[in-house]
């Protein structure tokens, strides 16, 4: 008891003692460690934020060369729409039904029963539609997709058809009213992605008299479940069908689902009916509205505008004509006096990117479609003005002087470039006539309203970044919101960050709703709500069970990897351009080159308009005297396991357009059984090199075929052949390895 007591009061009594001999901070001295703290804070704040936009930019920037990748293939699918039937005599084939309009030699009634008759085995063990749909039919679709069933492929040619019906009777701009609700809920992207659309059903209620809605387009690719939401979309659209409204985006177009997913889901999904399955969503997407109106005040397109759009014109344009806004209508072909000019007159140009009008990526677009009225000029061109009624027309981000010299082509295939020099592949192209003929202006409508983004500065201009449609600033905005005497402009078509972002001092809304669209925990989701009063409402949301639980840095590291790996690979596939460029500033031969030479070589091969000074630390090293290893940006990287006869240079272009080879391949691919005859692959491969002018001789085709032809059966599985030519990281392998 004593010693415990003891103890007790020892302890009791050194508070006092010690109080007396602790000096207590300061006042300025604790200012001065809360600064501190503060300016850590905001350091690490700042540098966190820095990642954050780097690694937007890099998404961003990757994602439209991706498109403009694209328009640079649809000019080779033209091209072998002229080609490959007559090579292999089979008469037309899918490239053609997918990439030109067929006239349907069935009626509406024969092709109606024909659907009907279609037998849906037992084993079936999904929904089942029946026409008109009703409430239970919608909620059968949810339940079933929410199971991850397929919907048969009867009943998805019925809803197709059913859906192409009505909307041959609805105009090109709707007209809506709030009177009529509470408030009109607006949605942007969804790209494929289902979970999106249900947590949008589920936070705001079923599409329904009292909850009308508005999807503005580009509801596929990319995603995986694209299918799926196109049925609810026209499921819902035909049960209420004046409370239910689409909008159609850029990638409601047949041509742009060939590379970003959709053609192919539908192949793998219905196999049997996948042909017409996608002939019928060609006539489909092309009917869909290009716009609507809320309270004759609020305009929704999916794109945006440009200096030529006129609604009331709009209102008389015949979409259903534009099956694809890559693609000029045929007719008007002939009604131009083109003169398609040799390389070096861009070079002499020296202007090749923002001289060009609004309208340079729709009329370079229009060389495409024939070879007819085309010369070759060995000069020049006229500067032109940022009015879209300029003629001259520059293809956009591909710096001639960067694109190494073409070698001739095989002789046993005519080059496209001997009679087209085709726009986006280092063209020049100016269009003489004064007054395009109507169908190609109902064309450029569409594709301004499809395709184009704001920008802060006054003016448009060409979308050079996209290669499509155009930059339009806020004095246009103004100028067409006074001219119908609008108050606003919603569209989508970009993805942002926290969903949704207003500029135009806040006349422009842009509204995406597909959370985590480049990676995991990348952007929010949005929609948003209009009532009488025309106050937009926001609401955001993000499809994640895994990215909740992870800190702000966390998130941002994740997504920042993600960027990389995808610069890396785009740097390794341009690893030969890229080494040519950085010799020439090392002329002794070093291996090392100063930062603003390497940043500058980087830009001028891979176009990308990114802080290359700012990522250097992520993709090259520092020597001692603080000059760029340059090498060192393709360590991280290595190639599959190549095949004998491909040589190095030609391995780095199979890397460059692997996804070019895979939607070739997949189109021809007839019965999805993931082969190809030897004699098919020697013929995409001899278009394939002669379009984009490699030196391939047909000695090195055959033995590539051969080669990969392991069983001998005169087949070839193209999934191993793309497999080999597909990069690894070697970091990736490294923390497999560790795993």
């Amino acid at each position: 008891m004593g010693c415990g007591t003891s103890i007790a009061s020892e302890n009791q009594t050194r508070p006092s003692e010690t109080d007396g001999s602790i000096k207590h901070p300061s006042p300025a001295l604790t200012m001065k460690a809360a600064i501190l703290i503060q300016r850590w804070y905001r350091r690490y704040v700042a540098r966190l934020e820095m990642r954050r936009r780097y690694t937007w930019n890099i998404f961003q920037s990757i994602e439209y060369a991706g498109e403009q990748d694209q328009l640079q293939l649809s000019s080779f699918f033209s091209f072998m729409l002229d080609n490959f039937t007559q090579m292999n005599g089979n008469g037309p084939d899918l490239i053609s039904h997918l990439l030109d309009s067929v006239v349907d030699p069935l009626t509406e009634e024969v092709r109606q029963l024909k659907y009907e008759q279609i037998v849906v085995p037992e084993s079936y063990s999904g929904p089942r539609l029946s026409f008109p749909l009703s409430v239970t039919d919608t909620n059968a679709l949810l339940s079933a997709f929410k199971e991850e069933q397929t919907l048969h492929g009867k009943y998805v040619l019925q809803l197709l058809y059913e859906t192409k019906k009505f909307l041959k009777r609805m105009p090109n701009v709707i007209y809506l009213s709030t009177s009529y609700a509470k408030e009109i809920t607006i949605c942007g992207d969804l790209h494929g992605s289902l979970d999106d659309l249900l947590l949008i059903f589920y936070k705001n209620g079923l599409p329904s008299a009292e909850n009308p809605y508005i999807f503005n387009g580009d509801f596929v690719d990319r995603g995986k479940k694209s299918t799926e939401i196109i049925i609810i979309l026209f499921a819902f659209l035909l049960l209420y069908p004046d409370h239910m409204h689409l909008n159609r985006g850029n990638h409601e177009d047949h041509i742009m689902n060939l590379r970003y997913g959709f053609t192919k889901e539908v192949m793998q999904k219905y196999k049997t009916h996948s042909r017409e399955i996608l002939q019928l969503l060609q006539d489909v997407f092309s009917l869909l509205p290009l716009a609507t109106v809320i309270d004759n005040k609020v305009l929704i397109v999916h794109g945006g505008i440009s200096d030529k759009i006129d609604l009331d014109f709009l209102s008389t344009v015949e979409r259903h004509k534009v099956k694809s806004a890559l693609r000029l209508p045929r007719r008007s072909i002939d009604h131009l006096n083109v003169r398609a000019c040799s390389r070096s007159s861009s070079r002499q140009s020296g202007r090749s990117r923002m001289d060009s009008p609004c309208s340079s990526g729709r009329t370079s677009r229009a060389s495409r479609r024939r070879k007819k009225h085309f010369t070759k000029q060995g000069s020049s061109s006229s500067s032109s003005s940022s009015s879209s009624s300029s003629s001259s027309v520059c293809s956009p981000r591909v710096s001639s002087r960067n694109t190494p010299r073409r070698p001739p082509p095989s002789p046993s295939l005519p080059s496209p470039t001997d009679v087209l020099q085709v726009p986006f592949l280092d063209s020049f192209v100016s269009l003489e006539p004064p007054e395009p003929p109507r169908e190609e202006l109902e064309w450029q409508q569409v594709v301004d309203i499809l395709w184009s983004d704001p920008k802060n500065q006054n003016g448009c201009s060409p979308n050079s970044f996209r290669g499509g449609g155009c930059y339009f600033g806020p004095d246009v905005t103004q100028a067409l919101l006074q001219k119908h005497e609008l108050c606003l402009l919603i569209r989508s078509h970009e993805c942002k960050q926290e969903g949704y972002e207003l500029c135009h001092n806040g006349q422009v809304i842009t509204i995406f709703s597909a959370s985590n669209y480049y990676e995991e925990g990348s952007n929010r989701g949005a929609y948003i709500k209009l009532g009488p009063e025309l106050v937009p409402r926001f609401f955001q949301y993000q499809v994640s069970r895994s990215t909740r639980k992870l800190t702000l840095h966390q998130r941002v590291r994740v997504a920042e990897g993600s960027a990389l790996r995808a610069l890396k690979e785009k740097l390794y596939a341009h690893r030969s351009e890229l080494m040519a460029a950085f010799q020439q500033y090392d002329i002794d031969k070093t291996g090392r080159i100063s930062t603003s030479e390497w940043a500058q070589v980087v830009e001028s091969v891979l176009r990308l308009d990114l802080p290359w000074r700012t990522l250097r630390p992520r993709l090259a090293r520092l020597s001692a005297d603080g000059d760029v290893e340059y090498e060192s940006c393709f360590e991280d990287i290595s190639p599959g396991e190549p095949i004998p006869p491909v040589t190095p240079n030609l391995a780095e272009t199979l890397y460059r357009y692997r996804t070019d080879l895979e939607i070739i391949f997949n189109i021809i691919d007839k019965d999805h059984s993931g082969q190809i005859s030897i004699e098919e692959f020697r013929q995409t491969w001899k278009l394939f090199t002669s379009h984009l002018g490699v030196a391939v001789n047909d000695q090195t085709i055959d033995d590539m075929a051969r080669s990969i032809d392991f069983n001998k059966d005169g087949s070839i599985d193209f999934n191993e052949f793309l497999e080999a030519f597909r990069v690894v990281h070697k970091l990736d392998v490294k923390e497999q390895q560790q795993g």
